[in-house]
């Protein structure tokens, strides 16, 4: 009788960092959007697919990627702002009435605000977890805190001029600072060096 010996392999499924492409399309996202509160620009036509394809679609695919890397904070992050996307998205189609009059006849400013309330809490703890990453993601997401702060209460009509700005120059911040973190996540991982600083997390709570 011969002796039957059996092997297994393991193999080893590598996958790129998907947050690149996630603050890519939050960066451009939020350029065109910011453009329009702040009157740059007008009118939302030309929103909504950027909206839909790179603050949504663009976002959706670093979540799953993420998923794969069982980060669970980019997959939350992304995923939510993903959806988040989708829903503004459909809300201005509704407002522009392309599902007709009687759906665009019957908005009320404070139902948005109810959900920008919900995204504000939602980003104050993913604030807590971004201590932890990195300084510019940090930055990131103290910014998306300003900028719901601004919309919930925008929407809730208190002080609505006042924080409509807050919500304007918070989203052309988040635009700026993503794009530099897209280029920093591309570059130091092309070059296998630090090419564009992050920053180091806070560790405050993980020593």
């Amino acid at each position: 009788m011969s002796a039957q010996t059996s092997s297994t392999q393991s193999v080893k499924v590598v996958t790129a960092d998907p947050s690149a492409i996630g603050l890519f399309g939050l960066a451009i996202v939020t350029l065109v959007a910011s453009s329009q509160k702040l009157e740059i620009t007008s009118g939302l036509s030309y929103v909504i697919p950027w909206a839909i394809f790179l603050g949504a679609f663009a976002q959706l695919f670093a979540c799953i990627q993420d998923a794969k890397h069982n980060n669970t904070f980019g997959m939350t992050a992304f995923g939510a702002y993903a959806f988040f996307w989708f829903g503004m998205a459909g809300s201005w189609l509704i407002k522009l009435g392309v599902f007709g009059a009687a759906l665009a006849g019957a908005i009320d400013p404070k139902q948005l605000g109810f959900a920008f309330l919900g995204y504000l809490i939602f980003t104050l703890f993913m604030t807590i977890g971004a201590t932890e990453t990195n300084k510019v993601l940090l930055i990131i997401f103290i910014l998306i805190d300003l900028l719901f702060l601004g919309l919930t209460f925008n929407s809730f009509e208190i002080a609505a001029e006042a924080f409509h700005r807050l919500a304007a120059f918070s989203e052309l911040g988040i635009g700026i600072v993503s794009l530099y973190g897209c280029g920093a996540s591309v570059l130091n991982a092309h070059f296998g060096r630090t090419f564009l600083p992050l920053g180091a997390p806070l560790r405050i709570f993980k020593k």
